[in-house]
């Protein structure tokens, strides 16, 4: 038997609810499922160039949340996001 650890964390109640109804859906041992979890993530982060990673969550400052607020969706679409918008319609 390997020799094991045990960690604590704390995590979001919504983090710990979808870990809940994907152990009774599964019946996967919660700390399987964990220790699972993490070396998949630990192994992407090791293999995966940094900027090809995508986090979750981004977190941004007070003052850029306002920025991009204040931003304003008053712009025009480029003609990139009209292009993209475009595929799939057929043409």
């Amino acid at each position: 038997m390997k020799k094991t650890t045990q960690i604590s964390a704390q995590v979001s109640e919504a983090t710990h609810g979808l870990l809940e109804k994907y152990v009774r859906r599964t019946g996967v041992k919660k700390g399987h499922l964990i220790e699972q979890s993490l070396l998949h993530h630990l192994q992407a982060l090791n293999e995966i160039p940094p900027e090809y990673i995508i986090h979750p969550r981004i977190v941004v400052s007070r003052d850029t949340f306002t920025e991009m607020m204040e931003g304003g969706g008053d712009a025009p679409p480029t003609e990139a996001l009209r292009d993209l918008m475009r595929q799939g319609d057929g043409d």
